[in-house]
């Protein structure tokens, strides 16, 4: 969100300070400044010219040799505009002048001659669009004057705010707003341009006559209040230039005055409204109700039809819908050329409606955004007086019909009143202060404060408890950032710290995190719990979870609570791959899966995914969860997926699922995991250029079986271990689980492990698979003759099973 200082100024003085020093000073107490943007610096520094003589350039056709008056001796530059002539007046731009877009002036030869400066068009400069040739100024324009003055504009300093940082302060989407917050950063007093004698003016403007618009709110419908006033005699036509500058500025496009007065109030009060042509107000009324199975579609000002939903609310006349309450106003209900009678609507609608339409409709408006942050019902009118206020004086022909009508107004909350001693906000704060500078600040901010006794009694302004403003430590806060908490000295916290021991759930899951950094070199990454269709369809995941669709989702991309991590991961990596040639990535998170009886189940998973470019990390990935489930003293069996059996973690028709690079973990006898080469089909839909593998591990079936298992503690051997590798032909087709598990069927005690350490695929439709076995004796060293027997032994072993060893 940008704010003008120039607009601030309004209504409180800034001290001196330069623009950086304002924005760090604003951004300790109230909230971050991204960037501190100078306008008009651009305008000061061209000036008015006057063109003397005009020649043509002795190495091109197109280009002219141009002499001008500038106030300060005749300029000569080239140009290439066709409009140029002597006597003309045009904006001149000195060599040092910085263009948008960061283009400086320099002196540069064009064409063999030495050009300093640029005479310029309205694009250039920003004050129109106009590119064909030069700004043609009027020829009352005074040689010498910088365009800021000859336009009659004004420099200005625009803070760009974070909008993230306001999101619990719907008083600070205004320049009134902010001004009441620098007024107190600052120390200054407040200017209240919008008070009883205001008021008092602009009612006195009202007539006997009644109202030809009338309202009607149905009781089920989102609005908390709707009002209007009517006004004839209105002339649609420009806006001056001081409300073009500052909605400019702001990052409006100005477009006419009634339409820009709406947009200007706005963004000075912080409170969106609507102008309706009135003539377009079917019988005369404004009815607010929901959509319901009348209206299926609407289409908005930008000229896009959507689909309702039965509960969005809509602000009708008695023909059918003219806006989306909140949101947008209909395409024929807005403001024309024509246009003589207005309507002046404000309303305030329940924020959690206006987020929810607003989300499903993918429609985010500055009126919708202002609403979901919950307005303060009571500032209705004010918006409603300022907004008849400048079209009085914009439009002087203009006369108020009637007078104020409503509808809707929920029945007002009672003030919030917090009370607390000044001793409990100093205790909190760490610092010493007196009661009267607390008082002040508070005040300062507009809550009222009252001494009874040893307690300080606040009210709370309506503005500020709509969701902001709820306890103690909300008041707390807003005088410690106040007096700035770059001015309270840390101190150290007194309290006794005692050591907290780890569920066995929490040690696995930091055991697991430490060998996967530490030793396998992997990046952990956390990922949304909550997923959109889109996702799990892109994903081919059969598990949608329409049971677990969340009330009052964000955004359709994150409506339901995720069946499996594998889509999140999906995800990540396709995100990763754009600018990494390989990387190794895993997540320790929760699955849900909806559940008859407990509504949902959730499952405390392990994902891992490792992704290459050049080959597979299959082996890799296998091998590293090979020396995890060793690190973590688990005995976990790998087989082959039964294709027949049900699977708790993937589905065996997932598309993702390679049909020869799947093994499934057990633990305990029961699935518990599984890792695939994820299918290039899979890998296709999201854009993945490279061989990715996919492991889930269940952290609940780990930690069962560590607190089951009785085996005692094994001492590592004191002997040394013998490690035979041999390299077998096994059709291409054939998983090596299946070698795997013949030599897992070895009556060897001393048999420590079997992996796989390297593949090799041959032309003839066969694959060369390397074994390692390594034979541990934890009594006695291995004797040469028992490590012959048992070479031998695998040897056999592999032969019998099928797999002959590579000549």
């Amino acid at each position: 969100m940008i704010i003008s200082i120039d607009w601030i100024k309004d209504f409180v003085n800034i001290p001196d300070m330069s623009p950086d020093e304002l924005a760090v000073k604003f951004t300790l107490a109230t909230c971050e400044v991204e960037e501190v943007l100078m306008t008009g610096e651009l305008l000061n520094n061209v000036t008015v010219a006057e063109i003397t003589e005009v020649n043509p350039h002795p190495d091109s056709e197109h280009l002219h040799l141009v002499k001008f008056e500038t106030g300060k001796g005749i300029r000569e530059v080239v140009c290439g505009a066709p409009n140029v002539a002597p006597g003309k007046k045009v904006p001149f731009a000195p060599i040092g002048t910085t263009f948008p877009g960061g283009f400086t002036l320099t002196p540069k030869k064009i064409r063999g001659v030495m050009s300093e400066g640029m005479l310029c068009s309205e694009t250039e400069l920003s004050i129109g669009s106009d590119d064909s040739g030069l700004a043609e100024l009027p020829e009352d324009a005074v040689i010498g004057e910088t365009m800021l003055d000859h336009l009659g504009r004004r420099r200005d300093i625009l803070l760009d705010i974070d909008n993230k940082s306001l999101t619990h302060r719907p008083d600070l989407w205004g320049h009134y707003g902010m001004a009441r917050e620098f007024a107190a950063v600052f120390g200054q007093d407040l200017k209240k341009p919008y008070g009883e004698a205001w008021e008092k003016e602009l009612t006195s403007k009202f007539t006997e006559e009644n109202s030809p618009v009338t309202i009607e709110v149905d009781a089920d419908s989102a609005c908390l209040g709707f009002s209007g006033i009517a006004v004839d005699g209105v002339t649609v036509q420009d806006s001056p230039r001081w409300m073009k500058d500052r909605l400019e500025a702001c990052g409006l496009r100005a477009i006419n005055n009634i339409v820009d007065i709406s947009n200007y109030v706005m963004l000075e009060l912080g409170h969106p409204l609507h102008m309706f042509d009135r003539d377009t107000i079917k019988g005369g009324k404004i009815i607010v109700r929901r959509a319901g199975d009348r209206d299926k579609t609407f289409t908005t000002l930008d000229e896009v039809e959507r689909e309702l939903n039965p509960a969005d609310t809509l602000v009708c006349d008695t023909e059918g819908p003219s806006s989306i309450a909140g949101i947008m106003g209909g395409l024929d209900s807005g403001v024309k050329e024509t246009t003589s009678r207005i309507f002046i609507e404000v309303a305030n609608w329940v924020d959690s409606e206006v987020r929810m339409t607003s989300s499903r409709l993918g429609l985010r408006t500055d009126a919708s955004q202002r609403y979901e942050k919950c307005l303060d019902t009571r500032q209705v009118k004010q918006t409603l007086l300022r907004t008849l206020d400048l079209v009085l004086q914009l439009c002087p022909e203009a006369k108020v019909v009637g007078g104020i009508v409503s509808d809707g107004n929920k029945e007002e909350k009672a003030p919030l009143v917090l009370e607390m001693t000044p001793e409990h906000i100093c205790r909190v704060l760490g610092k010493e202060l007196e009661t009267g500078k607390i008082v002040l600040i508070l005040e300062s901010l507009d809550f009222s404060v009252e001494m009874k006794g040893e307690l300080l009694s606040i009210t709370v302004p309506s503005y500020r408890a709509t969701k902001d403003i709820e306890c103690d430590a909300d008041i707390i806060e807003e005088v410690g950032r106040i007096i700035g908490y770059d001015n309270i000295v840390p101190v150290s916290p007194l309290n006794t710290i005692s050591a907290v021991r780890l569920s066995n759930a929490k040690k696995m899951a930091r055991n697991i995190q430490d060998f996967l950094v530490l030793r396998a070199r992997a990046h952990e990454v956390l990922t949304y719990p909550m997923v959109g269709a889109k996702l799990l369809e892109k994903s081919s995941w059969h598990q949608m979870n329409e049971e677990l669709i969340l009330a009052n989702a964000m955004s359709p991309e994150s409506d339901r609570m995720r069946p499996s991590l594998v889509p999140s991961l999906l995800q990540a990596a396709a995100l990763n791959q754009k600018t990494n040639s390989s990387f190794r990535l895993f997540e320790i998170g929760r699955s849900y899966l909806p559940d008859e009886k407990k509504f949902s189940t959730e499952r405390n998973q392990v994902g891992l995914v490792w992704f290459s470019k050049k080959e597979s990390p299959f082996m890799d990935l296998l091998n590293n969860l090979e020396d995890m489930f060793a690190f973590l003293n688990l005995k976990v069996k790998m087989s082959r997926p039964d294709y027949r059996a049900v699977n708790p973690y993937v589905d065996p028709e997932w598309k993702g699922l390679h049909p020869n690079e799947t093994l499934n973990f057990q633990v305990m006898g029961k699935v518990s995991g599984f890792i695939t080469s994820v299918h290039p089909v899979v890998c296709r839909d999201f854009k993945i250029k490279g061989n990715l593998v996919i492991a889930v591990l269940d952290l609940a079936d780990f930690e069962e079986k560590q607190i089951k298992d009785k085996t005692g503690y094994k001492p590592l051997s004191r002997f040394p271990s013998s490690i035979f590798d041999c390299t077998v032909v096994a059709d291409e087709k054939e998983p090596v689980a299946s070698i795997v598990s013949v030599l897992n069927k070895l009556k060897l005690k001393e048999l420590d492990s079997v992996r796989v350490v390297d593949i090799y695929k041959m032309d003839n439709g066969t694959k060369a698979v390397t074994i390692r076995t390594t034979f541990t004796d934890r009594e006695k060293t291995l004797s040469g003759e028992f490590i012959s027997s048992a070479e031998q032994s695998v040897m056999e072993t592999l032969e019998k099973g099928g797999f002959p060893l590579k000549q």
